[in-house]
């Protein structure tokens, strides 16, 4: 790196031998102190810069020029055998955290406030099964770190150079990790994840050096818009073809809002212009107060609003009790997602302030629940709105409930 031209004069006068000031007065003299200040801190910029340059030169090669681990204080094994023993030791922590803490919640809703401080009713085998599945994450992520990084040190040495292929080669060889997990769905579930994690990768890499990008995706609210594209996709799916989804997220899906099954199927197969299955409807129906003032018609043109919400007859409150039910059910799963990575991950942070981890902790808890809740209120909302409509039930509408959420 070249110097400034006043950079070795400047330096060689020293603080003790500043340039005399011009005999007019202290204006000139103030100006060549700062020009001086101004030298010195280039060339100090300068030395640091070459040095770095010279560590970093010294420290990525042998002394035969092939390129050095950045473990030097460790050998390769050792550093792959710690990866692999951190992984797995942080992964089957915020495991059987989870489970732990949801299960504190579970005696929590029977106000059995005593048995929480029971380890047998709170850790037992019957209640807790979460040692094995703890144990196939932690292989899971444990392997993955252990094997990509002996794999990347073995095809450093190997090929004797340092390049892009050696983190994708022993990425991939990595994955194979996965068959920790004995549940097909699983592996299938979480493949898809990763999935979608490399098309964004790969696309906000693109987007980054201007090669491509999609449309309107430079707006101010893009994102919110692809967010309620893919929220229409997932309701109508939902709705109108529940076997295109995972049994999970459906399961997910259903636990979560307030209107059964057979109502869906009810509501589906209207919207299909079938033929209802009102002797399924009418037995979920008769275990409601309000089933008696009910009249089913063989083909009604649309599931009227007291089939929906049959425990009360204002839909107002049946949006609020919806928002409000969601809210209590999904709480602690939100909570427990949240605080016990904070814990295990992060535990200096934790220790060394508590009532913020805990409380960083409960906002997002908050804020994620509340999300939840909202969009479960607002599709109500909208599809109870269009019984008030004078058109009948189409598919179409439900695309249209889940983008407007």
């Amino acid at each position: 790196m070249s110097l400034p031209p006043s950079a070795p004069s400047a330096a060689a006068a020293g603080p003790d031998r500043l340039p005399s000031p011009h005999p007019g007065g202290s204006v000139s003299s103030e100006a060549a102190e700062r020009r001086l200040r101004e030298a010195e801190e280039r060339l100090r910029e300068a030395i640091e810069e070459l040095q770095r340059h010279h560590h970093a030169s010294r420290d990525d090669s042998f002394g035969d020029g092939k390129p050095c681990c950045d473990h030097a204080d460790e050998s390769c094994i050792a550093h792959a055998i710690g990866n692999l023993c951190q992984s797995f030791l942080l992964s089957y922590g915020v495991r059987v955290g989870i489970g732990i803490l949801l299960r504190a919640f579970k005696l929590a809703r029977r106000q059995s406030y005593s048995s929480i401080l029971d380890l047998k009713q709170l850790v037992s085998e019957k209640d807790l099964i979460v040692r094995e599945e703890a144990c196939r994450v932690g292989l899971l992520f444990g392997g993955f770190t252990g094997s990509y990084h002996a794999l990347r040190c073995f095809l450093r040495k190997f090929r004797k150079k340092e390049t892009q292929f050696n983190a994708i080669l022993a990425g991939s060889v990595a994955g194979l990790s996965i068959l920790a997990l004995d549940d097909p769905s699983r592996r299938r579930t979480l493949a898809l994840y990763l999935l979608a994690r490399l098309a964004q990768c790969a696309y906000n890499s693109a987007k980054s050096k201007n090669k491509f990008h999609l449309w309107g995706s430079h707006w101010r609210h893009g994102d919110s818009l692809l967010f309620s594209l893919a929220c229409a996709q997932v309701m109508y799916a939902f709705v109108m073809r529940p076997e295109s989804l995972p049994k999970s997220y459906q399961d997910f899906i259903q636990k979560t809002g307030p209107v059964a099954e057979p109502v869906y199927k009810a509501v589906r197969e209207c919207c299909r212009g079938g033929p209802m299955d009102l002797v399924s409807l009418s037995a979920y129906l008769s275990n409601k107060k309000e089933f008696s003032s009910m009249n089913l018609m063989a083909d009604p043109s649309i599931v009227p609003c007291s089939v929906i919400h049959p425990d009360t007859e204002s839909c107002l409150v049946h949006n609020g009790t919806a928002a409000s039910e969601t809210f209590r059910k999904t709480f602690p799963l939100y909570f427990s997602l949240t605080f016990v990575p904070f814990v295990v991950l992060r535990l200096q942070k934790f220790l060394e302030s508590p009532a913020w981890t805990s409380w960083r902790a409960v906002l997002g808890a908050v804020r994620s629940t509340s999300f939840l809740s909202a969009f479960v209120g607002l599709f109500q909302k909208r599809k109870l709105e269009e019984r008030n409509w004078p058109f009948m039930c189409f598919q179409e509408l439900w695309i249209l409930y889940g983008t407007f959420q």
